[in-house]
């Protein structure tokens, strides 16, 4: 049988041994593959993070911590952030952000101070709080990971780095591979299998209680936020813009007027004073004298115009002569 490599490429392999469970009662073999973490926007603790991928479907941060300190020993293991993980802090969108008023918010950061009061950042704790207490509870009480998904482990120092690879490298010859979920760590996790879809049925139907609350928190926060969105728009309202202009407001003065509602409003001034203007050109006598000029002077020109038209073309038909 062919010995385990101990690098592919740039990764160094990680063997594992995956005991035998009661769905499939045999044990076998899955291997991580590790690197130093290299992302594209460096970070300061690029230096002791690892970059793992091909993880196991049931990975978890306590799984992972008991892996490392079989290799290293405890201690040396900080945090591990999966690739769902990262997706969801990036892109994903919780319920709560639909009541954020982003252009506000973007203009408050944009104007604003940097800089925070001691009280300001317990108004941002009191409100993290309320955000929290505003989410509806989860379904389930274990994510899976996706099939070969990637994690980012974060370890003590770069020395743990350092000997966590040069401990994967001697596995493939002593063959002695740490084991999945060794110790307690199944004791500290929720179960899989047929445990996992109860609990998930069960939670799908929560307490109308809980649910209540999170309801009430949420319309809370929504209101908090459309108040402050109203103060930011009133603070910015007066604020000139980059050409030294102040947005002109439409009714009240309760939020700016947007830029399609400007621009229709310009258009209607514009006909107002057009149609004023061609119904005040008759009023006086001396301008409908005027006009009545322009309209015999046009009427002479295209009667001289017509008369040497006709005169041209008698001149190029010639004398008529009737046959006898």
């Amino acid at each position: 049988m062919p010995s385990t490599p101990s690098t592919l490429g740039d990764f160094t392999v990680l063997p594992i041994s995956i005991p035998p469970l009661p769905s499939f009662p045999k044990s076998t073999t899955h291997y991580l593959y590790l690197r130093r973490n290299t992302p594209k926007i460096p970070t300061p603790n690029d230096s002791r993070s690892l970059f793992l991928t091909n993880c196991p479907v049931d990975s978890t941060d306590l799984h992972l911590r008991s892996l490392f300190a079989s290799l290293v020993g405890p201690g040396r293991f900080e945090s591990a952030t999966f690739e769902d993980e990262r997706k969801d802090t990036a892109h994903k969108l919780s319920p709560l952000d639909a009541a954020v008023p982003v252009n506000a918010v973007h203009l408050l950061r944009a104007h604003g101070s940097t800089k925070k009061r001691k009280r300001e950042e317990e108004e941002d704790a009191d409100k993290s709080r309320e955000d929290e207490a505003a989410r509806l509870p989860s379904t389930w009480t274990r994510p899976l990971r996706r099939s070969g998904s990637t994690a980012v482990v974060l370890l003590a120092d770069e020395k743990s780095v350092e000997q966590v690879l040069k401990a994967c490298a001697k596995l493939p010859k002593t063959k002695k591979y740490p084991e999945w979920g060794a110790g307690d760590v199944a004791s500290k996790v929720p179960a899989l299998g047929s445990v996992w879809l109860k609990q998930h049925n069960r939670l799908c139907y929560p307490d109308p209680a809980t649910l209540q609350q999170a309801v009430d928190a949420f319309s809370a926060v929504f209101a908090r936020r459309e108040k402050e969105a109203a103060e930011i728009a009133k603070r910015l309202r007066n604020e000139p813009d980059e050409d030294g202009f102040v947005t002109v407001t439409r009714g009240g003065r309760n939020a700016p007027a947007s830029r399609s509602e400007a621009e229709e409003a310009r258009k209607k001034m514009i006909e107002r004073a057009e149609k004023k203007r061609q119904e005040m050109e008759g009023l006086y006598r001396f301008q409908l004298r005027e006009k009545q000029k322009e309209e015999q002077e046009e009427l002479l020109k295209r009667f001289e115009d017509d008369r040497k038209k006709l005169e041209a073309m008698r001149m190029k038909r010639g004398k008529f002569v009737p046959e006898a």
